[in-house]
């Protein structure tokens, strides 16, 4: 008897379900990105609430793009903490080289989705490394985060980005003004 393998279907659920797992398992919670993204926008919109912020992270990890980059950057950390890679990838990614930048390439494909506002906000907070992204690049604690702490603050770009254009919108809805179809999501 021939036994068919039933075609391959995504079940959204689980892949979305699956990132906010694997990212509290290596240790990031939702607050701390959404403290990012307070520090990012509070200068421009000082009346934003953590409630926002929060809703912004989470509307910003539904998106199939990020979730995808997410678990690709996680499971590459996890494989290189076991050795799992091929030298020279297992030794560049294992001791976060410099020179390789396959993570910050992983972590555009996130702020791409939401404009050039996110990619300042990523080289922001990828060079000053505030909060949860200094303890992620700390190589002295043991677990390899080569592209998590670069995923986390993309997240973090990415819903500040999504709030700027979100405010934006609101100020011309206020004033009465006609605004642009919200691209946002």
């Amino acid at each position: 008897m021939d036994k068919k393998k039933a075609p391959y279907s995504l079940n959204s659920k689980k892949v979305a379900d699956a990132t906010r797992e694997w990212l509290h398992k290596r240790g990031v919670s939702m607050t701390e990105i959404a403290e990012l993204v307070m520090l990012l926008q509070k200068k421009y919109y000082p009346n934003l609430t953590m409630e926002e912020c929060m809703e912004n992270v989470d509307k910003v990890l539904m998106k199939r793009e990020v979730q995808n980059a997410v678990l690709t950057g996680i499971q590459l950390d996890i494989l290189a903490e076991r050795g799992a890679l091929l030298s020279p990838l297992q030794d560049m990614i294992e001791n976060d080289e410099g020179l390789y930048g396959v993570d910050e390439i992983l972590a555009f494909s996130i702020v791409n989705v939401y404009g050039s506002i996110g990619f300042t906000n990523y080289g922001y907070v990828d060079k000053l490394k505030p909060g949860v992204l200094e303890r992620l690049n700390n190589k002295s604690l043991g677990p390899i985060h080569t592209f998590l702490d670069d995923i986390v603050g993309a997240i973090a770009a990415s819903a500040s980005s999504r709030i700027a254009h979100r405010k934006q919108a609101e100020r011309e809805q206020e004033l009465g003004e006609e605004s642009a179809p919200n691209t946002t999501r």
